[in-house]
């Protein structure tokens, strides 16, 4: 049996008017609003309530991680880089991030609230991303849709397959 989540949309799985922050907010008051609500990422927005990025658990990492040092050589009393050194000073800057600003990720996916789930499903398997930020006409955030929503969604839809099916004779009154 294959189960599909076409027929709704992603306002009718999306947690609605979700917990936010802003860039401007400090790290570890992002960081207990996680804690304490059990989730692992959070719209960023700006004044307008528009969405400007997103905080996730994979970007606070380098809080408790650190940068690595790039590879290098020394050359005749100079440094020699054998990768990128400006992808270090985007990791230390993550790593040593005081606002939610300095170290949350600046692409945030979108879906309007009338979306198919499928095409939700879709964009987060494609951007191997954990969360769907829902908006409305005019930008502004109004609700959010995790990759938890749409396994619940097709396990009632499991839930409810299986019970159309079931004999009349065994179903229990």
């Amino acid at each position: 049996m294959t189960l599909t989540v076409e027929a709704k949309a992603v306002s009718d799985v999306m947690t609605a008017n979700p917990l936010t922050v802003r860039a401007d907010t400090l790290l570890p008051e992002a960081i207990q609003l996680l804690s304490e609500h059990r989730i692992s990422g959070l719209p960023v927005v700006d004044e307008a309530g528009q969405a400007v990025g997103e905080l996730s658990e994979t970007d606070l990492m380098w809080q408790a991680s650190g940068a690595t040092l790039p590879a290098y050589v020394m050359l005749l009393d100079s440094v020699v880089y054998l990768t990128t050194p400006g992808r270090y000073n985007h990791e230390l800057h993550k790593a040593l991030g005081q606002t939610v600003g300095d170290v949350m990720r600046r692409k945030v996916t979108t879906l309007s609230s009338d979306a198919p789930l499928r095409k939700a499903a879709q964009l987060m398997h494609d951007e191997q991303i954990r969360r769907v930020v829902v908006i409305d006409d005019q930008n502004a955030v109004v609700g959010i849709v995790t990759r938890g929503d749409i396994v619940r969604e097709l396990a009632q839809r499991y839930t409810d397959a299986q019970t159309a099916t079931v004999p009349a004779s065994t179903a229990q009154v």
